[in-house]
């Protein structure tokens, strides 16, 4: 049974087995999580992310898809990077949301990972609203069958912890 607990604050600052990047499909590092997560982990990440988009992932990684890199410097083994996809209201992308989180657990079983630390994937500059993009995420977390001990919420601001806590309950 998978343990869900939040944190308030940044997630590059987490001891986990894994952090789970919200990354941009280029994996070369970018703005919000993704830029924290490549500045305070080092040259590793981004050195494993151009291995990959040299071998298997020359367009990028696809949107709901995860794959995992070194952690660099982090206080993790790894970095599950997943690409989120952008909100539209034309258009529900609810299920390629929720796959970012069921592969960034697929990937971590493969890896042995027993402590994940996610972010509110999507829910930043791509604009997912905050409620839906913790109900999905909580509801996803739940279904999904993992050998992870422990799935980490680390939450940004008052809003998202808010979100989350009221998923949890």
């Amino acid at each position: 049974m998978t343990t869900i607990t939040l944190a308030r604050g940044d997630i590059t600052e987490q001891s986990v087995d894994a952090i789970v990047n919200a990354a941009n499909s280029s994996l070369l590092g970018g703005g919000g999580v993704d830029g924290a997560i490549h500045r305070r982990g080092g040259p590793a990440i981004l050195e494993d992310c151009r291995k990959l988009r040299a071998s298997h992932y020359g367009k990028g990684l696809p949107v709901g898809q995860a794959v995992a890199t070194t952690a660099g410097r982090l206080d993790a083994r790894w970095v599950i990077h997943t690409v989120g996809p952008r909100f539209t209201q034309e258009q529900d992308r609810s299920e390629l949301l929720a796959s970012c989180y069921r592969e960034s657990l697929r990937v971590a079983d493969e890896l042995g990972a027993r402590t994940v630390a996610f972010p509110a994937v999507s829910a930043g500059i791509y604009g997912w609203p905050m409620e839906d993009a913790a109900r999905i995420a909580v509801e996803t977390v739940r279904a999904t069958r993992t050998a992870v001990e422990e799935v980490r919420f680390v939450l940004f601001g008052d809003r998202a912890y808010d979100a989350f806590a009221r998923q949890v309950q």
